[in-house]
């Protein structure tokens, strides 16, 4: 499954251009997307999901067009979840997902099956009778994943799936979305930096409507190499000027004064060591202002 972006282009009232002339590759497995807010990465999903129609430009699922004819065909090979989600709130868990099931067209024996599975694989078999106004935030989450997977969709879309989940339940989604990818495409969309680094080899950054980087995850660490680097501060008025003059990316106060780690391509004049960079690096490198020389 190859999910082709070409040229697009979607623009809101006033002008404002949420997506700009964009072209980009999803190919089969894991792919990470990553970007600030506003950077336009719900409104691709949007796109992707058949919900906004682009200005210009054009998308393909595997050589299908997105178009009004084809939109029906293309949403029983999708699966969407996004970043804000209601779901009936004086339903049981089991009972939603019955009824979404049944929406998305999943037979009744199979979905059940589906529901004990997922319920399971998520950590919410405990939660089934509950009511959907009864689970925590996280809880709801992961609900809302298992709505996604009911179709066992060809094409997986999910908007920060880890958001509300404790460090445990987000391995556990992490590892049940590494298992689902495969033979399938699942465009991952997060802040949380470390789960893309944790589930996906390839991926995009997005910035102000357009894609500043597309490829591996490799390669964007590549491009921070030779420019990170440790120091520590004997004060805050130390901490400050470096600030100043400096990209930081991290900051913690230690025994003998304020760790800084610094993003410059000399080393920076105060006693340091070269790291190397994480993901998190190599994302503020590359979307940041020039780095200082």
């Amino acid at each position: 499954m190859s999910i082709q972006i070409n040229n697009l282009t979607v623009t809101f009232k006033h002008k404002v251009t949420a997506i700009d002339h964009a072209s980009l590759e999803i190919p089969t497995g894991v792919f990470g997307l990553l970007g600030e807010n506003g950077a336009g990465k719900t409104t691709l999903m949007r796109v992707l999901t058949t919900t906004l129609s682009p200005d210009s430009g054009t998308v393909t699922l595997d050589g299908m067009l997105y178009h009004e004819k084809n939109y029906a065909a293309i949403q029983k090979q999708i699966g969407y979840l996004p970043q804000e989600i209601d779901l009936y709130p004086n339903l049981t868990v089991q009972e939603c997902l019955e009824y979404l099931g049944a929406l998305a067209g999943v037979p009744q024996k199979l979905c059940k099956d589906r529901i004990s599975n997922y319920l399971e694989k998520t950590n919410l078999t405990a939660q089934r009778k509950k009511k959907m106004r009864q689970l925590s935030g996280g809880m709801k989450r992961r609900v809302g994943l298992i709505q996604a997977l009911l179709n066992e969709p060809a094409f997986l879309i999910i908007d920060e799936p880890t958001t509300g989940l404790d460090p445990e339940e987000r391995i556990h989604i992490r590892n049940l979305i590494v298992d689902f990818s495969k033979d399938r495409t699942v465009l991952f969309s997060t802040h949380v930096v470390e789960d893309l680094a944790a589930v996906c080899s390839q991926l995009a950054v997005m910035k102000k409507g357009r894609f500043l980087y597309s490829g591996s995850m490799q390669e964007l660490l590549d491009h921070a190499r030779g420019c990170v680097w440790d120091c520590v501060a004997e004060d805050a008025a130390k901490a400050r000027e470096l600030e100043q003059r400096y990209r930081i990316s991290s900051k913690q106060y230690v025994e003998n004064g304020i760790a800084l780690r610094i993003l410059s391509r000399t080393k920076p004049d105060i006693d340091c060591r070269p790291q190397n960079a994480t993901l998190e690096d190599a994302y503020l490198y590359l979307t940041g202002e020039p780095l200082p020389r």
